[in-house]
C-alpha cells in the first residue's frame, strides 16, 4: 500500500521528495513548498514492511543497529535516494525522486557560460550551493553534452547515481558509492588508473577527497565536483580551509593553476507561472583571480568579478537584481545581501 502511493506521487513531475513519518500525514515538497496528505496516515508497521521490502537483510540488521542507513531504490520504472532514520522511537523515510530525463541546456535556462564548459579539455569545475539548488541537474546536463560530442572516458562517483547516462562519443562509467566502491576517495584513487578523460565527483567531503581532484585536475583531466558553499570566495575558502595551516600556500597554488570556474547556484519560487527558477553565479577563473587566489585576497574576488562581467563573470545578487526586473521572482524571496 506505502508504495503504491509512494509511486503515484512521484508521477507529479514537479515533486521533488516525500516525507514519510509513522503516525503522521506523507507530506511532500512540490516547487519548493512543503504540502501534506492529510488524509494518508502511515502506520509504523507499513514503514517497517517498505524496509524489509526494499532492505537486504544485512543491510536491515545494519539499520536497527545504527538507526540511520540510506540506500538507493529502483524498481517499477521509478528511482528514489532514500535515508531511513528513527525518531521517537519510530522509523521515518525521506525520499528524493530521481528523474530519469536529462534537461537540456535551454531546459535549465543555463547562462551563456555555463554552455561552453563541455568544451574544456583540463581543470576543475566547480558547482556550489544548498542541497535541493539542482547541482546534480546541472552537471548531469553538463556530462550529457559531453558524452554526445566528446571521444573519451567519462567516470562518475556518485552517492547515489541520480542520472544515467549511455555510452554515446563517449564512453562513461558511472560508480555508485555504498554499492560499486566504499567511498568517494577510494574510487577517485582508482579512478586515476582507468584512463578517464573527465572525472565527476559527486561530493568533495574531506581533505584526501579534495586533495585527489585537484591532483587529477593538474594531470590533465577535466574534473567535476560539488560543495555545499554560497558564493566564488566562499567556496575557494572552504577548500583551502580543510587543510592545515602548513599545507595551505601550496593548495592556493593548485588551486590558482587548475581551477576553471564556479557556479554557485540557487532554485527560486517563480511568480510569473508554477514552478521554480534558477538564479546563478559565474566565477570564471581568469589571470586576475588566479593572482587574488595566490596572493591570498579572496575578499577582493567579487570586486574582480564584477569588472568582468563582459567575458561572463556573474554575481548572485545581480542574477537575482535581473530576475526581479523581469517579473519571474519576487523581491521577497531573493535574500539579496
Amino acid at each position: 500500500m506505502l508504495w503504491a502511493l509512494i509511486q503515484e506521487l512521484a508521477k507529479k513531475t514537479e515533486l521533488s521528495d516525500i516525507h514519510i513519518h509513522a503516525d503522521r500525514p506523507i507530506a511532500y515538497r512540490e516547487h519548493g513548498e512543503m504540502k501534506q496528505l492529510a488524509d494518508h496516515v502511515t502506520t509504523a508497521q507499513s514503514i517497517d514492511d517498505f524496509l524489509k521490502k526494499f532492505l537486504e537483510e544485512d543491510d536491515h540488521e545494519h539499520f536497527n543497529k545504527t538507526k540511520d542507513h540510506d540506500f538507493a531504490i529502483e524498481s517499477d520504472g521509478f528511482r528514489f535516494r532514500v535515508n531511513a532514520f528513527q525518531e521517537n522511537n519510530a522509523y521515518a523515510l525521506i525520499l528524493r525522486i530521481i528523474t530519469t530525463n536529462i534537461p537540456s541546456f535551454d531546459d535549465l535556462n543555463l547562462p551563456g557560460y555555463i554552455r561552453s564548459i563541455p568544451t574544456l579539455e583540463t581543470g576543475l569545475v566547480l558547482v556550489t550551493g544548498p542541497t535541493g539548488s539542482g547541482k546534480s541537474t546541472t552537471l548531469a546536463t553538463i556530462i550529457d553534452v559531453i558524452n554526445k560530442t566528446q571521444k573519451g572516458h567519462i567516470i562518475t562517483i556518485e552517492d547515489p547515481v541520480e542520472f544515467k547516462h549511455e555510452t554515446q562519443a563517449s564512453v562513461i562509467t558511472q560508480r555508485e558509492v555504498g554499492r560499486d566502491t566504499q567511498s568517494f576517495t577510494s574510487a577517485l584513487r582508482a579512478s586515476l588508473r582507468e584512463d578517464p578523460d573527465v572525472i565527476l565527483v559527486g561530493e568533495l567531503r574531506d581533505l584526501e577527497t579534495i586533495s585527489l581532484a585537484l591532483t587529477a585536475a593538474e594531470t590533465g583531466h577535466l574534473v567535476f565536483g560539488t560543495l555545499h558553499t554560497n558564493s566564488a570566495p566562499s567556496t575557494i575558502d572552504r577548500i583551502i580551509d580543510v587543510f592545515p595551516p602548513e599545507q595551505q600556500e601550496q593548495v592556493r597554488s593548485q588551486l590558482a593553476s587548475s581551477l576553471r570556474c564556479v557556479i554557485t547556484q540557487k532554485l527560486l519560487k517563480r511568480i510569473d507561472k508554477v514552478g521554480r527558477v534558477g538564479a546563478f553565479e559565474i566565477m570564471i577563473c581568469n589571470a586576475a583571480i588566479k593572482n587574488l587566489i595566490r596572493e591570498n585576497k579572496i575578499f577582493q574576488i567579487g570586486n574582480s568579478m564584477q569588472m568582468g562581467k563582459g567575458e561572463g563573470q556573474m554575481l548572485m545578487g545581480n542574477s537575482l537584481k535581473e530576475l526581479i526586473s523581469q517579473g519571474v521572482i519576487a523581491a521577497a524571496d531573493a535574500e539579496i545581501e
